[in-house]
């Protein structure tokens, strides 16, 4: 049975395990957690171009290097037996990663695209970290190059730049908490996919991630009704300028005179597309 792959990516905390619990509910499609299948494609690429060169240069084999990345994505998910597989990770949008698809799946590619306020983002995770107790050195986040905000971010700014946008679905989080039946409605036009009736008063994921690998319990956790939790968090005020200029870049805030001359916080694109701690929050403050 032949597969279509479409990728969910964007930002975290934009409620994309809330979106793959929702589309999960079709029996066609297939959508579980965070995937390790780009860092795969990612390093195997790099081992084919660098470490394996000159053995598969020696042996004539330049053609093994797309047989087996090709395939890697059909054998990760050998046991699924659902036709459409959705899969996750931040990083798909970073224009290395893109290359990857072209190259080994389709040209023709489809991503769906998580975004929201990056001063709400940040403010989650300080949210998260405090619920479990844990210590938490918020400039981190913000680091040019980084995960889990910054790379994602970059792959963000790359997908909206892209002149080829039919291959991207943007998705704010404020729009698929308020109208989700909308929103599930644009992505299957997006994708091709017939109707499907989804309850949205009843939500259970269907492939949970063990958060316990995460080490913060209530990483992916969702209700089984939409609902946008409070978030009670100051920011101290230099991440706080620093995710506002983020914000103004991105679209999520208009420019007022106080902060129209501050400098924009630097961009560069990652030196390695892929990311293995795609998922994984910052690390704590250590003792």
């Amino acid at each position: 049975m032949s597969k279509q792959f479409v990728y969910l990516s964007g930002l975290p905390r934009t409620g994309s395990t809330l979106l793959s619990a929702i589309l999960s509910q079709n029996p066609k499609i297939y959508s579980e957690g965070n995937s390790a299948l780009c860092q795969l494609m990612w390093d195997l690429e790099k081992s084919c171009l660098t470490g394996s060169r000159e053995q598969l240069n020696a042996n004539k084999r330049t053609h093994t290097a797309y047989d087996i990345n090709s395939q890697v994505p059909y054998l990760y998910y050998k046991n699924v037996e659902e036709p459409i597989i959705i899969d996750k990770c931040r990083t798909w949008t970073l224009r290395g990663n893109i290359e990857l698809i072209k190259k080994y799946i389709s040209e023709d590619f489809k991503i769906i695209v998580l975004e929201r306020s990056i001063t709400e983002i940040v403010k989650s995770f300080v949210k998260l970290y405090a619920d479990n107790e844990v210590p938490y050195d918020v400039s981190k986040i913000i680091l040019p190059d980084t995960d889990p905000l910054m790379r994602p971010v970059a792959g963000l700014m790359a997908a909206k730049q892209d002149s080829n946008n039919k291959n991207y679905c943007f998705v704010n989080y404020e729009e698929l908490i308020a109208n989700p039946k909308e929103v599930i409605e644009r992505i299957y036009h997006f994708c091709g996919w017939e109707p499907f009736e989804h309850n949205f008063e009843n939500i259970v994921i269907k492939h949970p991630e063990d958060d316990e690998f995460y080490g913060l319990k209530g990483f992916h956790k969702i209700r089984p009704t939409i609902q946008k939790r409070k978030v009670d968090v100051t920011l101290p005020e230099e991440v706080l300028k620093t995710t506002s200029i983020l914000d103004i870049v991105l679209g999520y805030s208009k420019v007022n005179q106080s902060n129209s001359l501050l400098p924009s916080p630097v961009l560069q694109p990652p030196v390695s597309p892929a990311s293995i701690n795609d998922a994984k929050p910052p690390s704590p403050v250590q003792p």
